[in-house]
């Protein structure tokens, strides 16, 4: 996805009232992550699940927040989401990079990269791929779920090899 449209994706969401970005870098949402420093809204962890605990105590205060994370960290925080996140819809959006989307990507992602859909299909998570063509209905979307007290997703397709 082009630069200036994850930076447009960034000021839209704050524009829409989303207050709070936590999560761990992931080089597929570079430029959505170096706008978000830039305006110094963005809180970086160590671990996902860490991003989702205190994105869920934001939640509860009423700050609505976006937990972003390559896929293979949203493998590894399922059981947060699942017995946290969704058991008490908890309204979040996660922005998750989908790395091994292309089958030439790096050995490590290729795994994660197949199974992702079936993944998040298995925990009935609603998700949209966002695209450079529909960013701003998926983002509606998301924030129409978030508003109506249930969690979601929007995927970003790792489009390049590094």
């Amino acid at each position: 996805m082009k630069p200036n449209i994850q930076k447009r994706i960034f000021d839209y969401l704050i524009k829409n009232k989303i207050q709070n970005f936590l999560g761990v870098p992931d080089s597929t949402l570079k430029y959505f992550i170096e706008q978000g420093l830039k305006k110094n809204k963005i809180l970086i962890t160590t671990r996902e699940e860490e991003a989702i605990g205190i994105a869920v105590g934001m939640a509860l205060s009423q700050s609505p927040s976006l937990v972003f994370m390559q896929n293979a960290g949203f493998a590894n925080s399922i059981s947060t989401i699942t017995s946290l996140v969704q058991l008490y819809e908890i309204p979040l959006i996660f922005l998750i990079g989908w790395r091994g989307y292309l089958k030439n990507d790096a050995p490590e992602h290729v795994k994660i990269g197949k199974v992702q859909p079936k993944l998040i299909e298995i925990l009935d998570l609603d998700y949209k791929i966002i695209t450079e063509k529909n960013w701003k209905v998926s983002c509606n979307w998301a924030l129409k779920k978030i508003q109506n007290q249930k969690p979601c997703a929007l995927i970003v397709k790792r489009d390049f090899v590094d």
